[in-house]
């Protein structure tokens, strides 16, 4: 399936569409969870956003309560991002990530493997699939760091790519 055109409704309840949402930029998905342990990932998810946000990148959060952690309404959520780490990038609704009420992009995103070939149901929260506008995924999870290495390499890369102008055609 086309990722960009799976439908998505922002924290602020505005329908739209994935691909809408992320601008045509590469894009860092995360389900998230206000109450999680590893909540303070936010502040790397924001500073990745202030440091390549500007140069074809986004992140993009998906609260979700799957795993009894996240707040009970999206002004709550949008509050708690806002007033506790300074979140800027753009937020969906609370979605499920795992079962047969999952959101469609995470039906769709759940179908990648990890480092280690496994795919298949979200572990837990701030698991993150890094998704490159022509299609490509990668998946890391949720004890992987947004600024792992291994993330902001390819971020690096998948935004160099969109701004190096193709090579011309040999004649």
């Amino acid at each position: 399936m086309e990722l960009n055109g799976i439908e998505v409704t922002t924290l602020r309840g505005e329908r739209t569409t994935f691909g809408a949402l992320t601008g045509g930029k590469v894009a860092l998905v995360v389900n998230v969870a206000s109450r999680c342990g590893l909540a303070p990932q936010y502040e790397q998810l924001e500073q990745l956003q202030r440091t390549y946000g500007d140069a074809g990148f986004t992140v993009v959060g998906f609260p979700s309560n799957q795993f009894l952690q996240e707040l009970g309404s999206s002004d709550a959520i949008a509050e708690y991002c806002s007033a506790t780490w300074g979140v800027t990038f753009p937020m969906a609704e609370k979605v499920k990530v795992n079962g047969r009420n999952a959101h469609p992009l995470y039906q769709e995103l759940t179908k990648t493997p990890d480092a280690n070939g496994k795919a298949g149901r979200i572990t837990w929260n701030f698991e993150k699939f890094l998704v490159n506008p022509d299609g490509r995924v990668k998946r890391f999870r949720p004890t992987t760091r947004p600024d792992a290495p291994e993330i902001v390499q390819t971020i690096q890369e998948w935004i160099a790519e969109r701004t190096t102008p193709a090579e011309p055609a040999a004649s």
